[in-house]
């Protein structure tokens, strides 16, 4: 599904260079799940936000589903439709109740093309004027409105509400939920584009630790319904019991990538033995 080809990133202040990724080439297949461990500042959080091009890689290339997302005259707006994202602090529209923060993603998109598509239509019957019998192209069938995306997008908010268990919160704001309860309404926000993808930045470092269990029992549902998914994290145990694989970046460079109990039982490269020495 999304195969990186020496990705490299630099960021630059006042004139001074500071490589944040050294040639990370991975790939991920569909459905995989992939935990990405590290110290902080070793790069993963970059890794993962340049997945998604919300940092244009330096140099290097990200395939995701056939196309290089990272070639700067590809649309990424189209193609980062189908890679949701999940982030530390959760990014809840306060302004907004629950249901509406679900619904505004997939409410814009359908909308989006709605317009495009009466557009074309408009255009094609008035070419169509000067055009013979046997030529006349064809229009787009339109069997939606406004009301109705509105609608349909209400009604799979709430079923994806109903999943996690708080379709009673559907019309309050972010501000009355626990932290629990605002990462797992993130998470099904991103599950509410239908992603083919979905990455966690450090989904359950801004919990209370009673809270941590709700968000990663969400995730591990997830990962049973074959959800692919690469996530940033400090939960060991957790990465241990779900994870297909798990890869350990320092310096901006990936040192280890193995299963979970090669990584954990037998670790290959001496920073990731001292790095889980001192965390485990």
């Amino acid at each position: 599904m999304i195969q990186l080809k020496n990705v490299t990133k630099v960021y630059e202040t006042g004139g001074v260079k500071t490589p944040a990724l050294n040639g990370i080439s991975l790939d991920i297949k569909d459905g995989e799940y992939i935990s990405i461990m590290g110290t902080s500042g070793s790069g993963k959080s970059t890794f993962l936000r340049c997945l998604n091009c919300m940092e244009d890689p330096t140099g290097g290339q990200i395939i995701f589903n056939g196309v290089d997302i990272a070639d700067p005259k590809v649309n990424i707006n189209i193609h980062r439709r189908h890679m949701g994202m999940v982030f530390q602090h959760f990014n809840l529209f306060n302004n907004k109740t629950v249901i509406k923060n679900i619904m505004l993603a997939p409410v814009y998109v359908k909308k989006q093309q709605l317009r495009k598509d009466k557009r074309h239509n408009a255009i094609t019957k008035f070419t169509n004027l000067f055009r013979s019998k046997d030529s006349k192209k064809e229009l787009i069938k339109i069997t939606t409105t406004n009301s109705r995306i509105v609608e349909e997008c209400k009604q799979e908010a709430i079923e994806l509400l109903k999943k996690i268990g708080l379709e009673d919160k559907a019309d309050v704001y972010p501000s009355t939920l626990s932290g629990g309860q605002k990462q797992r309404v993130a998470i099904v926000r991103s599950m509410a584009m239908k992603p083919d993808v979905i990455l966690f930045d450090e989904p359950t470092s801004a919990l209370d630790p009673e809270m941590v269990g709700e968000v990663l029992d969400l995730m591990k549902q997830l990962a049973r319904d074959g959800m692919t998914m690469i996530v940033v994290t400090h939960e060991m145990g957790f990465a241990r019991e779900v994870a297909n694989k798990v890869i350990f970046i320092d310096n901006g460079q990936i040192l280890e990538n193995s299963s979970p109990e090669e990584f954990f039982t037998n670790p290959k490269n001496p920073r990731l033995k001292e790095f889980l020495a001192k965390v485990l």
